[in-house]
């Protein structure tokens, strides 16, 4: 897996991240090529080991039973598995694995993330509401003009007609959304296998007042401390005490 340069996301997660008065807005848009490379061969090696890259694996359901179906999409029916089914491949596994690894080392491994924790979203339809919904409660007004910024660039990077759409959904004690503080969080994987490339939309809301917060503001004073000693410092260099005696 690759990180691919995308200005555009690079400046929508900025523009996302925020503080509400009573949470922090983390998020991150990123786009990743599938192609394998040496070290991605070697652990796809290792992956197989537990069984066939084409056998599939079953996925659980969909967070919400009320998702259009996915015939509204024409989804890429990878693989011959049947459209309608939560399964995927291994090799789609990997790649989802993989993508978490990359997007959040070395803080976090993913290696042991099962088929399970991760389900395939029937429409994109949903998806861009649900997560319209999470973010325009979290930002406000400003969201209006964002939001359709936001999907265009997502589009134009993965063509969201011809994509999967697979969510994470872990196990809250053993991964970052889990953290203290959490209030919110969604995972979002677009992939597209003719362009063998994997948009990775991930947010979470963090409470100011957990240790998350705490400790964000803590760096903050700690960088104000350290500049002022770097005046004090540069002003005895060049103002040594004896010559203002």
């Amino acid at each position: 897996m690759k990180l691919l340069e995308n200005s555009r996301f690079e400046a929508l997660s900025s523009q996302l991240c925020v503080e509400t008065g009573d949470s922090h807005i983390l998020d991150r848009i990123e786009s990743y090529s599938c192609k394998m490379a040496g070290d991605d061969k070697h652990m796809f090696k290792q992956f197989c080991q537990e069984g066939e890259p084409h056998v599939l694996e079953a996925l659980s359901p969909p967070q919400s039973s009320s998702a259009p179906s996915p015939n509204l999409l024409g989804k890429s029916g990878e693989d011959g598995e049947n459209p309608l089914s939560d399964k995927c491949c291994r090799k789609t596994l990997f790649y989802l694995i993989t993508t978490l690894n990359e997007s959040f080392r070395p803080d976090y491994d993913f290696s042991a993330a099962r088929a399970h924790e991760f389900s395939r979203e029937p429409s994109v339809n949903w998806v861009v509401d649900s997560v319209n919904g999470s973010l325009y409660s979290a930002v406000g007004e400003q969201f209006n003009s964002l939001g359709p910024e936001l999907w265009n660039a997502i589009d134009q990077e993965i063509n969201l007609q011809g994509c999967d759409i697979y969510s994470y959904n872990p196990d809250l004690d053993s991964d970052p959304f889990g953290e203290e503080g959490s209030m919110w969080s969604f995972n979002y994987f677009f992939y597209n296998k003719k362009l063998k490339r994997i948009v990775f939309f991930t947010c979470r809301s963090v409470s100011v007042l957990s240790s998350y917060g705490r400790s964000g503001l803590d760096n903050e004073l700690d960088m104000e401390l350290d500049d002022e000693d770097e005046v004090d410092n540069f002003m005895e260099d060049r103002f040594p005490r004896a010559l203002c005696v």
